[in-house]
């Protein structure tokens, strides 16, 4: 059977995917499904660096602003989100252009990966949710220290869902998750290979645009609506502003602060993405 042809556009953040991911659409008569733990929550614009309607240039995107923030949106829930979404769009003559910045998402839906298909314990996750991070950090290493070493120790949101997995299951995460065939014929492409410091750069240049555009305001409106829940605390962008908005810190310190974490995170994506021998990514 022929597997179904996909351009993935995957990349380290502010490098510059979603100018690709429009760019080979229009040449591709392609539709653009977003592989971005933040933009499916909807009011996380600035901070995720959600494009706006002109910016989207009329090529359709799936999977943008399609929860709430209260809602833990899992791997698991893209993994079955995206497939019917590939699905019709192949159905209508198109090309899929999975575009995003998260390695699990890509790794799930295009790569060989199998995500044990565990559904949430509402009673353990809060229970690991109120455990500081280092302690479950700790119980990761101990159980599973292969995983452990490609989970960022920040990582909490991650770190409660794959000890949720190990302590279900009674087995480490890798062996759990396994391997399965891939199910599509994958294009991988990168945004054009730049220098460290350039796209280090670029980060601190977004970050200073994010601030013009109103993201102290976006942060105020977020904390009003929706209180401090896990998935706006945890995002970069927000907890800086909202450490700023507490009084303890400047704004100039908070911003500094939101380029530092978002350098951080930017060379998480590019080990993650190494590891893709399809992929280039010599910076």
């Amino acid at each position: 059977m022929t597997k179904l042809h996909i351009i993935a556009v995957a990349g380290p953040t502010a490098s510059g995917k979603t100018t690709l991911a429009i760019k080979l659409a229009h040449e591709n008569n392609g539709e653009i499904i977003s592989a971005d733990s933040r933009l499916v929550y909807k009011g996380f614009d600035i901070a995720a660096a959600k494009p706006s309607l002109s910016e989207r240039e009329g090529i359709p995107h799936y999977l943008i602003d399609i929860v709430e923030p209260e809602v833990d949106y899992s791997a698991g829930d893209f993994y079955r989100d995206a497939k019917p979404i590939i699905e019709d769009i192949v159905e209508r003559g198109k090309t899929p252009i999975v575009c995003g910045g998260t390695g699990l998402y890509f790794r799930i839906l295009l790569e060989d990966f199998n995500l044990p298909q565990i559904p949430p314990n509402p009673k353990l996750r809060a229970e690991l949710e109120a455990t500081p991070i280092e302690i479950l950090y700790d119980e990761l290493k101990l159980k599973d220290p292969i995983t452990a070493d490609k989970v960022h120790i920040n990582n909490k949101v991650r770190i409660v869902r794959v000890l949720e997995i190990i302590r279900t299951l009674n087995m480490p995460f890798y062996q759990a998750a396994g391997k399965k065939d891939t199910e599509y014929d994958v294009e991988w492409v990168s945004p054009a290979i730049m220098s460290r410091e350039e796209l280090y750069e670029r980060i601190n240049k977004r970050v200073d645009n994010m601030i013009e555009r109103g993201l102290v305001e976006e942060t105020k409106v977020l904390l009003k609506k929706h209180g401090r829940i896990k998935n706006f605390v945890n995002t970069i962008g927000y907890c800086e502003i909202l450490q700023y908005l507490d009084g303890k810190i400047p704004l100039d310190i908070a911003i500094e602060k939101i380029k530092q974490n978002t350098r951080r995170y930017a060379k998480r994506q590019l080990t993650w993405f190494r590891r893709n021998p399809e992929l280039e990514m010599d910076y």
